[in-house]
């Protein structure tokens, strides 16, 4: 995958990028919440930077913040709350956020993802621990991706949280 990932362009992924994000921005889901877990992307995955300074003036936004071992969310108002977090991701230092419970909607990036919704991840297990944190408040997770990036089979354990849909 991350052969696959290097192989297209910045361009070609930008390219790429936006029907997925057209696709997520009409869905019934995303449409009616008010608060959406989102991500600012890293290179190589589907280009969120704009799709979140544009909903950010309609939506809430949060943003994932690595601490340590976890993630905390922030919420995203402007690019000038943005700073460079533990892995070179930009991060909001925004208003932190707790009320899990008013979370509508979680978008969430993926290093692959099968028919089932499993998630293949980086490998730390942030977003596994973080996911697991918002189980009880039954939020609906949409994992984004390129087709590529779409397998038969992602190795699952048992505190893996499956993605309710992929785009």
């Amino acid at each position: 995958m991350a052969e696959n990932k290097k192989g297209t362009s910045l361009a070609a992924r930008l390219d790429l990028s936006g029907p997925i994000l057209r696709r997520l921005a009409i869905h019934p889901r995303f449409t009616a919440a008010k608060t959406i877990l989102l991500y600012h992307s890293l290179p190589d995955e589907v280009d969120t930077h704009d799709f979140v300074r544009y909903w950010s003036l309609r939506k809430c936004i949060l943003l994932p913040s690595v601490k340590g071992h976890d993630i905390e969310l922030h919420r995203y108002t402007t690019n000038d709350q943005l700073e460079k977090g533990a892995f070179g991701i930009q991060e909001s230092c925004g208003e932190l956020f707790t009320d899990y419970a008013s979370i509508d909607l979680a978008i969430i990036p993926g290093v692959a993802f099968d028919a089932d919704g499993n998630r293949l991840g980086r490998g730390q297990g942030f977003y596994d621990r973080l996911l697991e944190r918002l189980q009880d408040y039954h939020i609906y997770k949409i994992g984004i991706c390129f087709d590529f990036q779409r397998v038969e089979h992602v190795p699952v354990k048992e505190h893996d949280v499956r993605m309710d849909e992929v785009l």
